[in-house]
């Protein structure tokens, strides 16, 4: 197995934790605002794991990445149709920001898959007409590209939308609120319901080639990278890579490389630099 990509050491850099009672962050995004700080929304809810019962998104910001953080209150509560809150992942375009995330519903062979926007990132409106759309099993930890002239989400789900497979699927948009029909960019030959080991997807670029984060696999605290020369098509020998994290989100800042880790039991979120080892052509 090549290893194009390694992570360093992991060291926490926000616990919410309060008042001695001891809180856990999961599937989070990280963003700069326009204070020029740094921004953490994420699934939250007291130790221990109840993932049923996560019903709003937590939220910190930093002038480091690093830290200090200072937790603020939660920006999104469920209600209405939401029967959970799961995985927001929030992106910039022009003067606001959209966060995305699974809101749930009565039927997890058709989740929801929500929006809200705000300017600032601490009041947040959400998109009215409901989720942008449904799908299953259980699909949901949207991820958001700009790509050419268009975006795309990647989210996990299952081949079918009562089961099968676990797949990481995707769809475009030209203004982040209507999407298209989903394609397929990743097929696990594993097979199930709910989203399994192709959750947490994150997709980048680097050195010429896309790389696919998805997690937990093999293990809670393990994160498989993939590599492949189109963004919409990866394939399981595609393999490339393993780093120690869970719900690892990728983030750059001056000039670097970082990826994060999180998850029940884990007291927060932690950081950890990643590490290119230049392709042959560089050397």
């Amino acid at each position: 197995m090549q290893h194009p990509l390694r992570a360093g050491e992991f060291r926490r850099i926000y616990d919410p934790t309060e008042a001695g009672r001891r809180w856990y962050i999961n599937d989070h995004t990280v963003i700069r605002g326009p204070d020029e700080r740094w921004h953490l929304f994420g699934i939250t809810h007291p130790e221990p794991a109840d993932p049923f019962d996560e019903r709003e998104f937590a939220h910190a910001s930093a002038e480091r990445l690093h830290g200090p953080w200072t937790k603020h209150p939660a920006v999104l509560t469920a209600e209405r149709d939401e029967t959970h809150l799961w995985a927001p992942f929030v992106v910039r375009h022009g003067a606001r920001y959209f966060m995305f995330y699974d809101g749930g519903g009565a039927d997890r062979t058709a989740t929801g898959m929500y929006l809200a926007t705000s300017h600032d990132l601490f009041e947040w409106q959400r998109q009215p007409g409901g989720p942008l759309f449904r799908d299953g099993y259980d699909a949901r930890d949207p991820m958001v590209l700009r790509l050419g002239n268009r975006w795309v989400m990647y989210y996990c789900a299952t081949r079918k939308a009562a089961g099968g497979n676990h797949v990481v699927a995707y769809r475009t948009s030209t203004d982040l609120v209507h999407w298209s029909e989903r394609g397929v960019a990743y097929t696990d030959p594993t097979t199930g319901t709910e989203a399994g080991n192709t959750e947490s997807p994150f997709v980048l670029r680097h050195d010429g080639h896309w790389y696919l984060f998805i997690g937990p696999r093999p293990d809670y605290d393990s994160t498989e990278i993939f590599r492949s020369d189109n963004p919409f098509r990866f394939h399981p020998e595609d393999l490339v890579g393993r780093i120690h994290a869970h719900a690892a989100e990728v983030i750059e800042s001056d000039g670097r490389l970082w990826v994060t880790s999180a998850g029940w039991d884990r007291g927060g979120v932690s950081l950890a630099p990643i590490f290119a080892i230049p392709s042959r052509r560089n050397l």
